[in-house]
């Protein structure tokens, strides 16, 4: 296995080389198969083409975190980050997110972090800014059972809740998103309650993986791929990433969360990656990788076992979905 601990955004593979890639992919596919079906098609239709025109954010190396991506993983283009996103504030239609995103105001913006802390503090996105960036170059994986390799730009969650120092009573932390339906007017169809929620342990929280990225591909976040900062959790399904966070409170008890709340049947507090578990709607032993045909072996804890097996020594993995 290749170590790909650190890949900066200047080193991945161009937009335009994916985009290419993805339309012989399709041809190839439509040429040798009748048998191809309208999923499919959508499954390998180039993404509406998303131009990266955020700021430059200056990144330093961090030769310490291991984030190893295999020999046969590519990072996906810019257009099919920002082009393919789950957002239900804006749209349920993946492909629609961009557009409906664009006009989102992101600027001033501030995020409160309280609870049991011994010193709360609002952060505006100046201060959050003044944080020391890194590059993390992640596996990215839904639920549904499609995945990306995401270069994100952020800095470990554990930094900022050390500002606030946590008290000895505080085991977990809760976030919750920004939500004003003026300016998600298609909220109203979502289907969820909002805001939206997440939380974790405190310990998966203070992880040296878990960061709050406020950019990718080396400039500033996208509206629709949650700016100006969100959580990224890289061992767990995609929507424990919550985007757009305002809101972050240090507790005593499990916070709730939106599709555990919507759904209790289906989504659990952890949701970890495990391919041996499958949820009642879509398999998670293989995955569709974005820009790529077939699929893929799903791997545990979405291939960072090595790193975070031990927070969850113990405990039955299979029922703690």
């Amino acid at each position: 296995m290749k170590d790909r601990s650190h890949i900066p955004s200047s080193e991945v593979t161009p937009e335009e080389t994916f985009r290419n890639r993805r339309f012989f992919m399709k041809s190839a596919i439509w040429a040798g198969s009748t048998l191809a079906t309208a999923g499919l098609y959508r499954t390998f239709s180039p993404r509406p083409e998303v131009k990266n025109t955020g700021a430059a954010i200056a990144t330093v190396a961090e030769p310490t975190v291991q984030t190893r991506l295999g020999a046969d993983e590519k990072v996906n283009s810019f257009t099919d980050i920002a082009g393919y996103n789950n957002y239900y504030e804006f749209s349920t239609d993946k492909s629609e997110v961009a557009a409906k995103a664009k006009d989102f105001v992101t600027h001033p913006w501030s995020v409160q972090v309280g609870g049991l802390v011994q010193k709360p503090r609002t952060f505006d996105l100046t201060d959050l800014l003044k944080f020391e960036s890194v590059e993390r170059t992640y596996r990215f994986r839904c639920v549904e059972g499609w995945s990306m390799v995401i270069p994100w730009v952020g800095f470990p969650l554990s930094k900022l809740l050390n500002q606030v120092e946590p008290l000895s009573a505080a085991t977990h932390v809760a976030f919750e998103t920004y939500y004003d339906i003026k300016q998600m007017p298609d909220s109203r169809y979502a289907g969820i309650d909002l805001p939206y929620v997440e939380g974790l342990r405190l310990d998966e929280a203070m992880h040296p993986l878990t960061l709050l990225a406020t950019g990718l591909y080396g400039k500033t976040l996208p509206n629709q791929n949650g700016a100006p900062v969100r959580l990224v959790v890289p061992w767990k399904y995609g929507f424990k990433s919550i985007k757009s966070v305002v809101k972050i409170t240090l507790m005593d008890r499990e916070p709730p969360t939106t599709w555990s709340l919507a759904n209790p049947g289906e989504y659990g507090f952890y949701s970890n990656v495990n391919p041996k578990v499958d949820h009642p709607r879509w398999s998670q032993a293989h995955e569709r990788r974005i820009g790529e045909m077939g699929s893929r072996p799903t791997l545990m804890f979405n291939g960072y076992a090595e790193q975070v097996a031990n927070l969850y020594k113990g405990m039955d993995l299979s029922v703690d979905f």
